[in-house]
Parts: structure tokens; C-alpha cells; sequence
């Protein structure tokens, strides 16, 4: 069996700092004010409120906020994974509901996912999957009671929607990474559990080149502004996020490293909206971004036709006079790495790395 030192290299994540904490819910200090950027809303400077570690034995809670899953064999799958992780599942009564292409009523949903929450046994709460229509919960969810009893949410795609609006309404940080209905090989799995079990802060890096021809030492990183920067990581899929932009679920991103993803957009979609990002003010406010994988993305006539979707990224992100790069293992990968929303972070776009600054988990 691949060990936990070498699967987490595999996706380039190294490093520990695991965070000699207890498993209440924490409110811990900012670092020294000298890391901290002074452009940041008041709700990310100061204390933060943090939420406990998962530890074997605990309850997670399983969630469909968006899509449903397809049958009971499904959700014995699901169950089976989780166990698998250590953990006991508790199911949200809608997972296998369907209202079109959602999981029941937007109502349900949202009740499904309060009632999760708000259970004391349930440490934390996982996604099973994405799809679309998380978003359309938002407004029925009581963040005051969001934020009384803080828990890890842990998703990604679709859940984008819930991780920003968690941060806009003050919530505890919280882990992007694989939905519950994941395949979790080793390496999703070991990069899910330094964060969430751990407390650790990891630094993500480009996976080296591992072609046979003359670029042999190269990095698979592409650079579309060096330096190094620091601030809090926000971010997500990029359609989801974009589509945010003037309502009360996102968070102000003034100094904030963004981290991107998106799956099956062609090139002139990812243009429109990193420019509707661009003319919301929200691109040139960032410290930093980091564009992790866009996958099938790319134009199948070989980029002759129009754009490649790296000369896009290049346009919009290599004229920020900010640092951005692109290359990590986030995204729609099954080796995808999990990263903290909300925590302060730096990046330097040359070296193509990401490290945490602070844990995601008390």
C-alpha cells in the first residue's frame, strides 16, 4: 500500500504543522500582524472562529444540497466510503429525493441540510455530490445558527455556492475537496485527511514533469505572473463563483488569494467570466490567484480556431501586476487535493506552490 509521505508527494503536498489543538471548537488568533494583509475585511482579521478536527469514530453528515443520488445502491457505496474513512454516516433524508434535477424541493433541501447541521452528533458535513442548484438554497439557510456551532463543510463544484456564502456570513473555514460520491483514491483520501484530521498545513506544489523528452525537468506549472504573495484562500469553481457576483454570498476578496476550477467550459465561456470577475472589480482587488485544472477545457481543434484556454488564463490573469499561476491538482480529478477556504495562505507563482499558513481545524 502506497504510504501516506508518498502518496501526498504524488499530488505535490508536503509538509505537516499539525496543530497541537484539543477537538472543541477554537477561537484562535490571527499570525503576527506582519502576515496578515491589511486589506482584508474585518470579518477575516482578528480572531477566527475555527471548527474541531474529525477523529475516528465521529459522525459525518451527508448532504445533497444540489443533485441526488441515482438509488440505495448508491448510498450504500457512499456509506461504505465513509466508513472506510473512519468515520459513521449519517444520511440527510433527501439524498435519494428528486425534484427534476435536484434532490428534492429547494425547501427540502434546505431543511435537510439545517437539520444535519444542527444535530449534535454530526461533527462535520460532506456533500455526496455537486451538479446544480446549491445556490438556490442559500437564502432559506440560518447562518446565525451556521455560525453558533461551527463544523468542517467539505465539497467541491457545486458546493462552491455554500463554502463562499459560509465565509460571506462569518462561518468557520472550511475544506474544498472531493464530494462524499468520490472515487477517493489514496491520494484524494491522504490529502483530505492532513487537513481535516490533522490540522495541517501542507504546502501544495505542480507536480514535476514526468515526460521522456528534453523538458524532462521541467515543472507542469504555466506562470502568468511571478512573486509571492499572502492573503486568505477563497475561491472555487469559477462558473459557480461567477455567478455570485452581486449577492450577499460573496465574500469581499479584497487581498485575497484566489484559487479557480472549472470542468467541460470552452474557452470563450472561461473568458466571459474571468471578464465579468475583471469588470465586477473582483480580479484586480486579490493579492494572488492560483488557476488549479480546467478539465476539458481545452479547444479540440489544437488552439487554431481561436483562444487556447491558456492563452485566456494569460490575458486576464498575467495582467493583474499580482502573482498567478496555474497547475495544481484541484479541481474535477480524482487525484484532487483538498484545500482550506478561509485560511491565510502564500503562494509564490514561480516556485508554482501553495503553502498554509494556518490550519483549517482546531
Amino acid at each position: 500500500m502506497m504510504s501516506r509521505r508518498h502518496a501526498l508527494k504524488a499530488i505535490g503536498i508536503t509538509g505537516s504543522g499539525l496543530a497541537a489543538l484539543g477537538g472543541a471548537a477554537r477561537v484562535l488568533a490571527d499570525p503576527a500582524p506582519a502576515q496578515t494583509n491589511a486589506r482584508l475585511p474585518g470579518r477575516l482579521r482578528g480572531a477566527r472562529v475555527v471548527a474541531p478536527r474529525l477523529r475516528m469514530g465521529d459522525t459525518l453528515g451527508l448532504v445533497a444540497p444540489a443533485g441526488f443520488v441515482g438509488d440505495r445502491f448508491g448510498i450504500e457505496e457512499i456509506a461504505e466510503a465513509v466508513r472506510a474513512m473512519g468515520l459513521e454516516p449519517r444520511l440527510a433524508p433527501n439524498l435519494t429525493e428528486r425534484a427534476g434535477y435536484l434532490a428534492g424541493e429547494d425547501a427540502a433541501r434546505a431543511a435537510a441540510f439545517m437539520e444535519t447541521w444542527r444535530d449534535p452528533s454530526v461533527k462535520a458535513v460532506m456533500a455526496v455530490r455537486g451538479g446544480w442548484g446549491t445556490a438556490r438554497i442559500l437564502p432559506r439557510l440560518d447562518f446565525a445558527a451556521l455560525r453558533k456551532a461551527p463544523k468542517l463543510f467539505c465539497g467541491f463544484s457545486d458546493n462552491t455556492a455554500l463554502h463562499l456564502a459560509l465565509m460571506a456570513q462569518g462561518c468557520a473555514p472550511s475544506v474544498h475537496g472531493p464530494n462524499a460520491a468520490a472515487s477517493w483514491p489514496p491520494v484524494a483520501w491522504e490529502a483530505f485527511h492532513a487537513l481535516a484530521f490533522e490540522g495541517a498545513t501542507p504546502t501544495f506544489s505542480v507536480a514535476a514533469y514526468t515526460g521522456a523528452n528534453l523538458g524532462g525537468g521541467r515543472r507542469e506549472a504555466r506562470v502568468f505572473a511571478g512573486g509571492q504573495a499572502t492573503g486568505r484562500l477563497v475561491g472555487g469553481n469559477l462558473t459557480v463563483l461567477s455567478a455570485l457576483v452581486g449577492t450577499p454570498y460573496l465574500p469581499d476578496m479584497r487581498g485575497a488569494i484566489l484559487f479557480l476550477e472549472d470542468t467541460n467550459e470552452a474557452e470563450y465561456r472561461i473568458d466571459r467570466m474571468l471578464t465579468q470577475l475583471s469588470l465586477a472589480g473582483v480580479l484586480g482587488s486579490l493579492a494572488g490567484v492560483v488557476f488549479g485544472q480546467c478539465t476539458h477545457c481545452e479547444n479540440p481543434d489544437g488552439g487554431f480556431s481561436n483562444y487556447t484556454i491558456y492563452q485566456v488564463l494569460d490575458q486576464h490573469l498575467g495582467t493583474l501586476g499580482v502573482p498567478a499561476f496555474q497547475g495544481l491538482s484541484i479541481g474535477h480529478i480524482a487525484a484532487q487535493a483538498s484545500v482550506p477556504e478561509g485560511c491565510l495562505a502564500r503562494i509564490d507563482a514561480d516556485a508554482g506552490t501553495l503553502t498554509m499558513l494556518e490550519p483549517v481545524v482546531a
